[in-house]
């Protein structure tokens, strides 16, 4: 708060009254935020670890640059930081952590945890306190539940399901085809579920009716009696929502066992195109094709050398997990700064920050040029109103962007050879 003081001398005389004034000399306000703690909920290790290292690498990335850049402005320069915790891969774990995160590290916001039903038991934590979470997780319901402490920037699973039909669609129309006899297959955890749901109401909306729906265990071993079946359905398209692992088993079964489908996609983000799962299946990874919530070639300015950051750093690159750790932690930055702008007396408050949350509406800078759409503003839920995924497949041995049609990099191979 500024004070003037004001030094009044009043001398009566017979001849008048005499007013002198003296203003002391003020001090610059500054900001009592010295630091803005940021948790981090991932899987560093356990079936999941894939994806949450390459998260813990983008936020170290992104932060250390954030921080080098001035921190945030409105906060006289305060720096974010970094609280990383490793779920294990489970939903206790992803709740214990989130527990230690706002209870003794006493973060402002976490970001995670990357599977939905870990988030949503992190929200069970986050939510009395009044702490934001920034949710990397996709399954629909996380955002239609009432919370009023959540974000999320990458498009739901339902999107991704409705993505690939699209995608699929034009490519066999470019081909002068109709899709005729799709087939749906996913892993039977909620993810997997909501994906294909997604998949079967476009499928639904557009008239096309799925010959058949299959759902496998997400522990499954051996693919084959899966591709069995897809090959007695006779489909001329595939839908698969994986996860890394049976990504790898799937590629591997259709290589090997010969099956013969014009197009198969993945929904999701989450195995098929990604630089650990094209190493993993080796050549069976061959013309996959799946679905992300981020696009590494994107060609703003900042994006390019984001990506050529990450790739000197870390030696591959970036795809779902760390992309959209890229522009969340970005719209963090903007909402910070117009929190400390808005509302200095308690910028970091969850109600204040999530008002500055809804102020935003980015088209520019570093958050909209690593969004895929290039627009983050959100709906009153919580999710970005200008969600979109991109496709990636697998050509040459390396993921090349094939969807939007009008941003690719190249045509898809198609049919399969």
């Amino acid at each position: 708060m500024t004070i003037v003081v004001v030094a009044v001398v009043v001398i009566a005389a017979v001849v008048g009254i005499s007013v002198f004034t003296r203003v002391l000399p003020l001090s610059q306000p500054t900001s009592s935020v010295s630091e803005i703690r940021v948790g981090l909920v991932e899987p560093l290790s356990g079936n999941y670890a894939v994806f949450g290292n390459e998260a813990r690498m983008a936020a170290e990335l992104v932060i250390e640059e954030i921080n080098s850049k001035g921190g945030i402005a409105s906060l006289g320069g305060a720096k974010l930081k970094l609280f990383v915790e490793d779920s294990k891969s489970t939903a206790d774990g992803a709740r214990l952590a989130a527990e230690k995160l706002v209870n003794v590290d006493k973060v402002h916001v976490i970001i995670g945890a990357f599977i939905s039903s870990h988030t949503l038991t992190m929200l069970d934590v986050t939510e009395p306190k009044k702490v934001v979470v920034m949710a990397d997780a996709l399954v629909d319901y996380l955002t239609a539940r009432g919370f009023k402490y959540i974000v999320r920037l990458p498009p739901k699973a339902s999107a991704h399901g409705a993505t690939a039909v699209d995608f699929a669609i034009g490519v066999f129309q470019q081909n002068g085809m109709k899709i005729q006899r799709p087939v749906i297959v996913h892993f039977d955890g909620l993810f997997g579920e909501v994906t294909a749901d997604g998949v079967y109401t476009r499928l639904r909306d557009l008239g096309i009716r799925p010959v058949d729906r299959i759902k496998y265990p997400t522990d499954i071993t051996d693919m084959s009696p899966i591709i069995e079946r897809i090959r007695q359905a006779n489909p001329d398209v595939v839908f698969v929502v994986p996860y890394y692992a049976d990504s790898v088993l799937f590629a591997k079964a259709v290589a090997s066992l010969g099956l013969k489908v014009p197009l198969i996609v993945g929904a999701g983000g989450t195995g098929f195109a990604d630089p650990d799962s094209i190493k993993a299946s080796g050549e069976a990874a061959e013309y996959m094709i799946n679905t992300y919530s981020y696009d590494p070639f994107l060609p703003t300015n900042y994006n390019k050398q984001l990506v050529q950051a990450f790739q000197n750093r870390y030696g591959k690159l970036p795809t779902e997990a760390a992309g959209i750790i890229f522009y969340t932690l970005w719209t963090l930055k903007e909402a910070l700064e117009v929190s400390g702008k808005n509302y200095p007396n308690d910028p970091l408050s969850g109600d204040n920050l999530m008002k500055a949350f809804m102020s935003l509406d980015l088209t520019s800078g570093p958050a909209a040029e690593t969004y895929p759409s290039g627009h983050i503003r959100l709906a009153p839920n919580g999710d970005n109103l200008y969600a979109q995924a991109v496709a990636l497949q697998v050509q040459g041995g390396k993921p090349v962007l094939v969807y939007p049609f009008d941003k690719a990099q190249a045509k898809p191979v198609f049919p399969r050879p």
